[in-house]
């Protein structure tokens, strides 16, 4: 018990008295300090007395598919950032191949009665993908906002960057520069967002089925799928994300062909560093920012005890243009 109360006055930087004050429900002690502390008590894995177990904890879980992809750290550190100015802390749960599941960790954020859940990127945007795990979620009123398009009826509010401008920008610049054989690398055909940028561009121009790739979202991935697309002719690409970019940049060297001079290739997000790649990417850029930041604050609603309305808010992205794109060539 010592030690408990040492650690845990260690972390939130009061008193052992204090802590002790909190964990027997005795006054004197502010409500901002007592939930610091019980906070404290959740992150260190120490079990809450028993007449403090029916709180939720101040902690909101970030779920994410990865790390490897730049931008999903870059949400992290905008969505952490925002909770912990509201005293909420975050708790990071990252897949892995093998690893935990994303209904494992839901099942660990529920003991640990959290207050709320923030998923970016996951299995809410596969349609043939399980879902229990947001049922369970939606049945036991706990907060959560997703990050990016899902599949319908979960009944949780998103945040989205708009799929249909982004490709439509996309397109629209490839088609300036005289490209007329333009390709998708998307995610897999179940995958809601790239579902939408695939109508998106076949609302603004022809785009036949020999002409669209689907990869899983990483380089090689992008890789494999550019190859087969350049073999059908395919000069201007559109990609799903950066990784997928990327990829195709790949193929193209492997080809020996010469980007951007022979073949064009846009991205999606503008995560960190796509600027320093060789080219540097054309690509269109998430507001993260923003997006965040509105994440938390519908989050944060729903804590309050205030109804959110189950409706996806879309933001503008915008085309960042770089090397990686030019004039179509002359065949």
């Amino acid at each position: 018990m010592t030690r408990r109360l040492a650690e845990v006055a260690k972390k939130v930087g009061v008193s052992e008295a204090t802590v002790s004050r909190v964990l027997n429900g005795k006054p004197g002690v502010s409500e901002p300090t007592r939930q610091a502390v019980l906070s404290a008590l959740d992150v260190l894995g120490y079990e809450r007395p028993t007449q403090l177990r029916g709180e939720r904890a101040r902690l909101v879980g970030l779920v994410l598919p990865e790390l490897q992809n730049p931008i999903f750290p870059a949400f992290a550190e905008v969505i952490g950032g925002a909770l912990a100015q509201l005293g909420l802390t975050p708790v990071l749960c990252t897949q892995t191949r093998g690893g935990v599941s994303e209904a494992d960790y839901v099942t660990l954020l529920l003991q640990q009665q959290v207050s709320g859940v923030v998923f970016a990127g996951g299995l809410y945007a596969q349609a043939d993908a399980p879902h229990d795990h947001y049922r369970q979620l939606a049945e036991r009123n706990i907060p959560v906002v997703l990050v990016n398009a899902a599949i319908e009826h979960l009944g949780f509010p998103a945040v989205s960057c708009d799929d249909a401008v982004a490709v439509e920008q996309a397109w629209r610049h490839l088609s300036s520069l005289g490209h007329e054989r333009i390709g998708l690398v998307l995610g897999p055909a179940d995958h809601v967002p790239s579902a939408r940028k695939l109508a998106a561009v076949r609302a603004v121009g022809h785009v036949p089925d020999e002409y669209v790739g689907r990869a899983m979202f990483s380089i090689e991935g992008g890789h494999a799928a550019a190859a087969r697309l350049i073999d059908r002719g395919v000069t201007g690409f559109i990609c799903a994300s950066d990784p997928l970019a990327l990829g195709v940049v790949r193929a193209a060297r492997r080809k020996g062909l010469d980007v951007p001079s022979r073949i064009s290739v846009v991205g999606y997000d503008d995560s960190a560093l796509m600027n320093c790649t060789e080219p540097p990417l054309t690509t269109v850029r998430q507001p993260i920012e923003a997006m965040g930041k509105a994440v938390v604050e519908l989050l944060n609603a729903q804590i309050s005890g205030t109804s959110v309305a189950a409706e996806e808010l879309l933001f503008e992205p915008e085309l960042v243009v770089r090397g990686s794109t030019a004039q179509a060539p002359r065949l």
